[in-house]
């Protein structure tokens, strides 16, 4: 079983690796700013900080003025970590992720999906511990 940190950590220091959708990124702001907190971790890989999973998250905690997210940090490169591409017959690889990530040259939405096993969800961490 992986070892994960749970972390507030600067939204600033976060990496973003692919590109989001405006329809869900509205839709889930709404939903935080009205529930008043975060319900899961972003999961970004602990040496380089890219972000793994949660980039909708990611933008609404940014576009609602936070300061900090919750994150739960990974070893990216433990074999218990995997990453497939969302459309059929595309590949994707852990490097060419953390490449996007370290660039700032985003990767199509819905480029990589990754597999987490035991992935914390459930956080509920309020907005105002974040601002």
């Amino acid at each position: 079983m992986p070892k994960y940190q749970i972390k507030i950590i600067a939204i600033g220091s976060l990496k973003p690796h692919e590109e989001i959708c405006p329809l869900h990124l509205k839709n889930l702001r709404a939903e935080i700013k009205k529930d008043g907190c975060v319900k899961d971790p972003i999961i970004a890989d602990k040496n380089t900080l890219v972000i793994l999973d949660g980039h909708h998250r990611w933008n609404s905690l940014l576009s609602l003025g936070m300061a900090f997210c919750p994150c739960c940090l990974v070893d990216y490169q433990s074999g218990e970590i995997g990453v497939v591409c969302w459309r059929t017959g595309e590949k994707i690889s852990k490097k060419e992720v953390l490449s996007a990530g370290l660039s700032g040259k985003l990767l199509p939405q819905k480029t990589s999906r990754h597999f987490i096993p035991d992935r914390p969800l459930g956080l509920n961490v309020p907005l105002a511990d974040l601002r």
